[in-house]
């Protein structure tokens, strides 16, 4: 199957020059070409994409998916009533079902708003059956994902997500050092690595902390992925970087439930590239939007400069898909990626110009995402999704979440 966008004004998502009037042709899947004067092949599907912005399908590094039916039940949750109501009593609410519905729910809400690909640090996968029923939610939304196990004692279902190939993909959800006991996070983190999965856990940071107990027991490496880090420490940062262990900062939760201020500029200054996620909805929206400009706020009044729009916008693309271990896979509009496209209205003002990736940053959200491609498949075109009732799938989400919080 050929696709070809035709008149965009392409951002690559990967700090490179941006290509106004721009071409873009997707075969079986994959960006084959790009550039301007690049004619469409007679036998592909065009999308005329005049007047649009493309970009690389947004990458969300941690959201805990199967929260979705819960969206702003905690405003004012701090975090020792989040784990007794959201991570305890619902949770324990969800039969394998339920856990499908949430997923599904989830997911199309993401493509909805331009994020094509989700690291889904998966609570709900406590059974075979509620493995498989979240696997086949993401199949069934056509969105790219990788769903990290949360019960990584659970080896044999682990193992089988480890098999899986394609758009939807095994990880390892872990409680970590921080968090759990040093013999079961050593068990798990050689299980990982057996198993050649992205390893993902919860982290604060600082003296004493993950990065300090893994580096001293010589574990730190770039199959790890660490979440959070709000006391990340400078030395903290240059050790991640040496390490190459990817970093998602989800900085609306964060500041939300007083976690502490983001550590994105700690970070970047030690060299390192974090991505962003949205991790819960119980009191954020599900886009990545917010969280782009969160970070660029902070950062500018941080460094009391006006640090370039544009330098974050690879925060929810090609930094966000490396931290995750899809960085070969997506997060670029280059030849030879996966064809996660999303075109952007309400700047045709300025494309054809010299740059639009600052405005995307700055004056964009989901009301603007008008079509989105998944391995080069149109998923939303004009504004509408294809396949799925996003307003159906909330109205089932609601009763879920009735049930699960008041039974």
């Amino acid at each position: 199957m050929r696709t070809a966008i035709l008149n965009a004004h392409v951002v690559p998502g990967d700090d490179s020059l941006e290509l106004p009037s721009a071409t873009v042709l997707i075969e079986d899947g994959v960006i084959t070409a790009r550039g301007p004067g690049i004619e469409a092949p007679s036998d592909a599907d065009v999308i005329d994409a005049d007047g649009l912005v493309a970009i690389p399908g947004l990458v969300d590094g941690h959201r805990h998916v199967w929260q979705a039916p819960l969206r702003g039940i905690g405003a004012d949750m701090a975090l020792t009533e989040y784990l007794r109501v959201v991570q305890g009593r619902v949770l324990s609410a969800y039969g394998p079902e339920d856990a499908r519905a949430a997923a599904l729910l989830g997911a199309v809400e993401a493509l909805d708003a331009g994020i094509t690909s989700l690291f889904d640090w998966s609570n709900t996968t406590v059974s075979a059956e509620h493995t498989d029923a979240v696997v086949d939610a993401y199949t069934a939304a056509g969105v790219r994902a990788v769903v990290a196990s949360g019960s990584p004692d659970r080896t044999d279902d682990v193992r089988r997500l480890a098999k899986l190939t394609g758009r939807v993909t095994g990880g390892l959800a872990i409680l970590g050092p921080e968090y759990d006991d040093w013999d079961a996070v050593v068990r798990h983190l050689e299980l990982g690595r057996e198993l050649d999965l992205t390893v993902s856990f919860h982290a604060a940071g600082g003296p004493g902390g993950a990065v300090d107990l893994l580096e001293a027991a010589g574990l730190l490496g770039p199959d790890l992925h660490l979440v959070h880090l709000n006391a990340m420490t400078d030395a903290d940062a240059a050790r991640l970087v040496a390490a190459g262990a990817g970093v998602t900062i989800t900085p609306v939760v964060e500041a939300t439930m007083g976690h502490g201020g983001s550590p994105y500029g700690r970070f970047r200054d030690a060299g390192g590239r974090a991505g962003l996620g949205v991790d819960v909805v119980v009191n954020a929206a599900p886009d990545l939007f917010e969280p782009l400009r969160d970070t660029l706020r902070t950062e500018r009044l941080r460094t009391g400069t006006l640090v370039p729009a544009a330098r974050f916008l690879p925060a929810v693309t090609s930094d966000s898909a490396r931290a995750i271990g899809l960085g070969e896979q997506v997060g670029t509009l280059t030849v030879g990626r996966r064809a996660d496209v999303v075109l952007l209205d309400g700047l045709a003002h300025l494309t054809g110009s010299g740059s639009v990736a600052g405005a995307v940053v700055t004056a964009l959200g989901p009301a603007n995402v008008r079509t989105v491609l998944v391995d080069g498949r149109v998923v939303k075109r004009d504004g509408h999704l294809v396949d799925h009732d996003l307003a159906a799938l909330r109205a089932a989400g609601d009763a879920l979440a009735r049930r699960a919080l008041h039974g």
